[in-house]
């Protein structure tokens, strides 16, 4: 394949990842759902004729783009490319087939520039609610089967089998809220569209073989730059260790080890020591935590400049035990699988803190606090999940951010106008930092924040996963740790705690209070500017007199 020029590189490959960010705006525009049109909880991207991710939407969730070649290749491996037809598309959910959870549906469709395949278009969203045991978020499920409808690496047809076809009736057939779960996989497919009418664009104006060239150049790119930030690094092994608080039945930590291993351009990442899957669903798929690895290790190693796409994997080389918390056996439950794999960014964050110290950052809240709460009446549910907030950890350079996602997420908040508009059996009565949650130290932690939902209804009911209910995020060179997170129910004047994994029935009246921690500190606290502590005082952060 000849190589294409400088100019044709820098102009086409940014018009792919442009297009890959319009695909993402026009999927959480045309959405339905809270966690997708305003959590933005969703990604988009290009991949080539094989597969590979070229260029990934950056804007979105970092967790959902890093696995897409993996996914896409349990696809292609039971419906070769060289049987799709225009129109076809790969779809799936699955979690031991290159997924993460079962509310995270991918979808693949192909590109074909005067029949011949050129690439792929890809979005995957999470759904508010694909079935299973209870509505939106089962706490108790024992197994994947309880977690909601599997969707197997899978290939159809749009016009055939969606737009009221067998595979639409069946999904809808299977989910308590069908409009928002069938308008957001409408959205996903109108994301694709985009996507395919870009790449047919760039064809048609550079032609084919050029774009597939920048295509196979821009991988390449990815990862002679992240195997040159390796060798910058000095030679050997690195561990970092973290642990979950507990698998919500007992109170033991449930203990990450990465063991980074640094040889010249070569960088390997192991998890072994960590500890074995668990009966509930913290368990992480293997794609979960392979996404994890690479976005660490492109956060420290690499700038803005050097995108997301298959070129990381190559660069990488990533293993689990099988059977472990991070590559857990089938059919163990995995819906809660972000609190694992964030303790195995963690992990390999203070790993790489000990390569190259002067990039070396505290940790951070570094958890998804999903707060699930669902009303059912007149045979209709309604299904409201938000991800919550936290502090980011502080480093060298200055402190960490306050009340935002964590960096597996990157979802944004959702307002409160739009949930009084969709969810009549709560109201939002508060929402503000939580004051002095972040570590203290020359710079302080981020803050976490607290959100206060009013029920309104008798028969509401309250699921919730998270983690750093009793662990906090470590300080670094001296500084403090972050604080923990909680959540509690007011009711009739009484304070009830709720576990970090739990599910409650809920009566009109409730004040259910979410509670995100904050970043550790870095650096000693004593040494910390005398004017930022004034900043702090005066914007109401600490309770220090200003």
């Amino acid at each position: 394949m000849t190589a294409p020029s400088l100019v044709d590189q820098a102009v086409i490959s940014q018009a792919l990842l442009s297009a890959a960010r319009e695909m993402g705006a026009k999927l959480y525009r045309s959405a339905y759902s809270t966690i997708v049109r305003d959590a933005r909880d969703a990604s988009t991207g290009i991949l080539d004729a094989t597969g590979a991710a070229v260029a990934q939407s950056d804007e979105l969730i970092p967790i959902l783009v890093g696995s897409l070649s993996l996914t896409f290749r349990h696809c292609a491996a039971l419906f070769p490319v060289e049987t799709l037809e225009d129109g076809d598309f790969y779809i799936t959910n699955h979690p031991y087939a290159g997924g993460h959870h079962l509310q995270d549906i991918l979808i693949f469709m192909p590109i074909f520039v005067a029949g011949e395949l050129v690439g792929f278009s890809a979005a995957v969203a999470h759904h508010t609610d694909v079935g299973g045991g209870a509505p939106g978020l089962n706490s108790t499920a024992t197994d994947l089967y309880q977690e909601g409808l599997i969707l197997p690496p899978s290939k159809y047809n749009l016009d055939r089998d969606w737009n009221g076809g067998p595979l639409e009736r069946l999904i809808a057939a299977n989910i308590r809220v069908p409009e928002q779960t069938i308008g957001d996989i409408n959205a996903q497919f109108a994301a694709c569209r985009t996507g395919i009418a870009r790449v047919r664009d760039l064809c048609t104006k550079y032609g084919t073989a050029k774009v597939r060239a920048v295509m196979a150049h821009s991988i390449d790119y990815v990862e002679r730059r992240i195997r040159a930030a390796v060798a910058a690094i000095p030679d050997g092994i690195y561990v970092g260790e973290d642990a979950l608080d507990d698998d919500g039945l007992g109170d033991t930590p449930l203990r990450i080890r990465a063991t980074v291993t640094v040889s010249g351009d070569a960088l390997s990442i192991d998890y072994a020591g960590t500890c074995p899957q668990v009966a509930t669903h913290l368990n992480a798929p293997f794609a979960s935590t392979v996404s994890a690895t690479l976005a660490c290790v492109k956060a420290v190693l690499t700038g803005d400049d050097v995108p997301f796409n298959e070129g990381a994997n190559r660069a990488v080389a990533i293993s689990a035990p099988q059977g472990s918390l991070l590559n857990p056996n089938f059919p163990a439950p995995v819906r809660a699988r972000m609190e694992a794999i964030y303790r195995a960014y963690d992990c390999v964050l203070k790993a790489l803190g000990q390569a190259v110290p002067e990039r070396a950052i505290a940790c951070g809240y570094d958890t998804t606090t999903a707060i699930c709460l669902t009303y059912a009446s007149d045979g209709r549910y309604q299904v409201y999940i938000e991800t919550r907030d936290g502090g980011y950890g502080a480093s060298a350079k200055g402190d960490g951010c306050d009340a935002v996602a964590g960096p597996l997420s990157n979802c944004t908040n959702a307002p409160v106008e739009s949930l009084d508009a969709d969810f009549p059996f709560f109201r939002v009565e508060s929402y503000a930092l939580r004051l002095g949650s972040g570590g203290a130290g020359r710079h302080r932690g981020g803050l976490g924040s607290a959100r206060a939902y009013r029920i309104l209804k008798d028969g509401a009911r309250l699921a919730i996963y998270s983690d750093r209910f009793r662990i906090p995020p470590n300080g670094l060179a001296g500084g403090e740790g972050g604080a923990c997170g909680a959540c509690e129910i007011v009711r009739d004047g009484a304070v009830l705690q709720v576990k970090s994994k739990d599910t409650v029935l809920l009566k009109a009246g409730d004040l259910v209070i979410s509670a995100t921690g904050g970043g550790g500190g870095f650096g000693d606290p004593r040494t910390r500017d005398p004017a930022l502590r004034a900043h702090d005082a005066a914007q109401g952060f600490t309770d220090e007199a200003a």
